[in-house]
């Protein structure tokens, strides 16, 4: 299924740490029986006397894709930093399902627990082909030349072609990757957290500096991701969060570190909040 199987949620990878870190119901799993899968909850993040996060919260249910829009400095990225674990909230509680505490737990247990984060910039190894790309994040837990050297077994070799499908980039499986154009490194980036199944995806303003086909095709992509795992995007592009958005799924509007309205777009472009925050009448 599209790069990640439809046991995603239930499929990540072990967790470390100790008890006090959070548990999961079972080995390798995530507590999701409320159907939510992110709880963040009146969380305040503070720089130098500025309150990035002022009390924010919102949920994200399992398999939902969410759009979070709102002006510079609403406090977006802030909230991405807090969940992936690189900023620490001075205040509130973050978790993962029912009971992982992602508040006590480092960056790296956060990203082996299930949570995946692309930023603006594409990261991806511009001097090795697609494949090996997407092979380097699949061992990720291995040492680089091993990985590279590695015999794939059949079912590595399938989840490679099976994601580059997904990404669209089955012709471009041996171009070195610093030879892709801007929008098919975000999508190669998108791939490689894919291969590490991820149960939920954070995708910072994804569609940034993108042509508007490569805009439509990326939105493509993460529809057809719908479903297979969570995923919170944050984005200023209003064309590109009206094609996820479509008119059902929910959106957030942040603004002064807190959300300032919930619902569809259409919803949230007619609040008047909105309008005098955001998008302006």
């Amino acid at each position: 299924m599209n790069g990640v199987t439809d046991t995603a949620v239930a499929d990540n990878h072990a967790l470390s740490g100790t008890a006090a870190m959070g548990h999961a119901v079972a080995q390798g799993t995530i507590d999701v029986s409320h159907g939510t899968i992110l709880y963040v909850e009146d969380v305040t993040v503070s720089f130098d006397g500025f309150r990035a996060l002022n009390s924010l919260t919102l949920t994200l249910d399992v398999g939902e894709l969410r759009c979070v829009i709102g002006p510079n400095g609403a406090g977006k990225t802030t909230m991405m930093d807090v969940v992936t674990g690189k900023t620490r909230p001075d205040h509130g509680k973050v978790f993962l399902g029912q009971t992982l505490d992602l508040t006590r737990m480092d960056e790296p247990s956060i990203a082996r627990a299930g949570i995946g984060r692309k930023f603006q910039k594409p990261t991806v190894f511009e001097q090795h082909p697609v494949w090996e790309n997407l092979e380097l994040a699949m061992q990720a837990d291995k040492g680089w030349w091993a990985s590279l050297r590695a015999q794939l077994n059949r079912d590595a070799q399938a989840r490679i072609e099976e994601t580059l499908e997904t990404i669209g980039l089955e012709a471009s499986a041996r171009r070195f990757a610093g030879e892709l154009s801007h929008g098919q490194k975000q999508r190669l980036e998108i791939g490689m957290l894919l291969m590490q199944r991820p149960a939920l995806l954070l995708l910072d303003e994804p569609a940034a500096g993108m042509t508007d086909d490569e805009t439509m095709a990326l939105a493509q992509l993460l529809d057809r991701l719908r479903g297979t795992c969570s995923m919170l995007v944050v984005e200023h592009d209003m064309e590109f969060v009206a094609a996820l958005a479509g008119e059902r799924s929910r959106v957030t509007v942040m603004a002064e570190g807190r959300v300032l309205a919930e619902g569809t777009l259409d919803e949230v472009k007619r609040d008047e909040a909105v309008i005098e925050s955001y998008l302006g009448r």
